[in-house]
């Protein structure tokens, strides 16, 4: 069992383009929280602000994920390279929305409990554990395959002019997306907290900034909107959507 907990902030943007899903609902404004048993998808996406209707692009992506039936079977490749032809369609058949294009970072777990890490792009999947945060994604960008090959430290790779500079994600109408699919193959403990954020809160907040939010004695949702504060207040110019999904075990949750 998950206590599931979303936020999706427009900030000083003209208009919110990411949007949230948690199970089969769709956010694309303020928050919500729910307690959710397998098997389910959680999942964040970001609209590519340089294209057109990259709003259009995130909320249709994950309008057709939540309407697909997950389980032990489900093919998260075929069905986001499905979505991805579709994004292409539609900006075929409509001139406003040309070239349209999202990421999509997620996280579900399935009827047997295996647990599945899902990245197109550079939105993140972290797992707070211990008052510590991990990286479970690896970010599909130009910076991140700079410091792979050791040209810019990781310093350099926060700060870099081109970190926004993202390969190809669902929509493009040049190239087909890399889709990264794992297993996590780590068994959950309890308190487990599985952290999908878009680049509106890791390119603002380091991640002792973020282990220590998380770390504060309040309710889920304030640690949230304490961490959407936070990257406001460090000048974060993009929308800011995280979901936090809370391993529970047992029969019962309750709401924090």
């Amino acid at each position: 069992m998950f206590y599931c907990c979303g936020i999706t902030e427009q900030g000083i943007k003209e208009r919110n383009e990411d949007a949230v899903l948690i199970n089969n609902t769709v956010l694309t404004e303020g928050k919500m929280e729910v307690n959710i048993d397998k098997p389910f998808i959680a999942a964040v996406c970001d609209g590519v602000s340089g294209e057109k209707s990259g709003d259009i692009a995130s909320r249709m992506c994950l309008a057709e994920l939540a309407k697909q039936e997950f389980s032990s079977q489900f093919n998260f490749i075929q069905a986001l390279n499905k979505i991805h032809r579709q994004l292409k369609h539609y900006g075929l058949f409509h001139k406003n929305s040309s070239n349209m294009q999202t990421t999509i970072c997620g996280f579900a777990v399935d009827e047997k409990k295996t647990m599945y890490c899902v990245n197109v792009g550079d939105s993140r999947l972290y797992r707070f554990r211990n008052s510590k945060l991990k990286q479970l994604t690896r970010d599909q960008s130009l910076v991140q395959m700079l410091y792979e090959q050791g040209k810019i430290t990781y310093e350099e790779k926060r700060k870099h002019v081109h970190r926004n500079i993202i390969m190809p994600v669902l929509g493009n109408t040049t190239a087909k997306p890399t889709i990264d699919v794992s297993t996590i193959d780590e068994a959950p403990e309890c308190g487990d907290v599985y952290i999908i954020c878009s680049d509106g809160l890791s390119d603002y907040i380091v991640k002792s900034e973020i282990e220590e939010i998380l770390s504060m004695p309040m309710s889920m949702p304030k640690r949230l909107e304490e961490l959407v504060k936070r990257s406001l207040d460090k000048g974060c110019r993009d929308n800011i959507s995280i979901v936090a999904a809370t391993y529970m075990p047992g029969p019962t949750v309750e709401n924090e």
